[in-house]
């Protein structure tokens, strides 16, 4: 293929993730599956990894979510939202452990233990506590700069809006996804076109009292500031999380070898039609912060996590008359 060629392909995959990206993030309406989307990303990665020369401020490997909309105030996160490398295979995770490893100069017959989460399909958020009072709520936005969406985040009950808990740091930002239940969207599913829209349109909704309305819930996972920092592992945080109050995944499970990796996701894979959220594969971070922190970020992404992303649900449909 020339090289005027390899750029034409190039500029049409970016101009279609740009498109996919503002229909996704900022219209709460995507366009195509989640796999398709998943697709194009991973055809501009392999460009730009083949031909050093391509390059976009658009592409996947330099952005993050999509600009904050105007309809809210723009605040900065303290410490950025970053995005996850995506794994489709056992040998995608192989080659993740691998690099970990020879990052860490640890040898191959040493174990590294993760914490294995489920990654639910919806809306990525940050919560503020200062001295225990939920002060500040952010979506995630290009990663840097969120919208701020407080009042709309106050309306969910999972959302403690004041905690007294003796080891609750002074100042800490719970982030963790925005969703709405299968069971709960059958309800409503005249109005949104799937539990991810319907999560997005309501929690981006001007008037709070119409956010309200909708049953969202909240799972933390993750945190962005905290101090001071009174947990080492990544596991201890998610059971401090349950103790003040917040709704964690009954699914977290910690994983260390590939046999335990692959058992892990095959369990979680073969009960996802029958639990009562989307789930779009599984998040593998490294347990021990203390690595977390030699590890370090490349690009856009940690060098501790990766999201195991799941196939494409497959249903059945019977013709009962023609």
């Amino acid at each position: 293929m020339q090289k005027k060629e390899i750029e034409k392909l190039y500029l049409k995959k970016i101009n279609e993730i740009k498109k996919h990206n503002k229909a996704y993030f900022e219209d709460d309406n995507p366009l195509i599956s989640d796999e398709d989307y998943d697709n194009i990303k991973q055809e501009i990665l392999n460009l730009e990894k083949k031909y050093k020369y391509l390059k976009s401020e658009n592409s996947p490997s330099k952005t993050i979510g999509y600009k904050p909309s105007d309809k809210f105030k723009k605040v900065a996160h303290d410490i950025p939202m970053l995005s996850l490398a995506n794994a489709f295979s056992t040998e995608n995770i192989k080659d993740f452990l691998k690099k970990i490893k020879n990052f860490l100069n640890i040898k191959n017959s040493e174990q590294i233990i993760f914490s294995a989460e489920p990654k639910i399909d919806g809306i990525s958020a940050s919560l503020k506590y200062i001295d225990g009072i939920f002060t500040l709520g952010l979506s995630r936005g290009d990663g840097k700069t969120g919208e701020d969406i407080t009042n709309n985040l106050k309306t969910i009950k999972d959302i403690p809006k004041k905690i007294n808990k003796p080891n609750f740091p002074k100042i800490l930002d719970v982030r963790g996804e925005v969703y709405i239940s299968k069971s709960d969207f059958k309800k409503i599913n005249k109005k949104f076109a799937n539990p991810r829209n319907a999560a997005g349109g309501s929690l981006r909704q001007k008037n709070p009292n119409e956010t309200k309305k909708v049953p969202l819930k909240f799972v933390a996972y993750a945190f962005g500031t905290a101090n001071p920092k009174n947990f080492e592992k990544q596991s201890e945080y998610l059971k401090l999380l349950k103790t003040w109050g917040f709704n964690t995944n009954p699914l977290n499970k910690r994983v260390s070898t590939i046999d335990d990796i692959e058992k892990n996701y095959s369990m979680v894979e073969a009960q996802r039609p029958s639990i009562d959220y989307d789930l779009d594969g599984l998040v593998y971070k490294v347990d021990d912060l203390k690595l977390q922190n030699r590890l370090g970020f490349v690009s856009n992404s940690p060098r501790w996590a990766i999201a195991h992303k799941f196939s494409a649900e497959k249903g059945f449909s019977k013709i009962k008359n023609i």
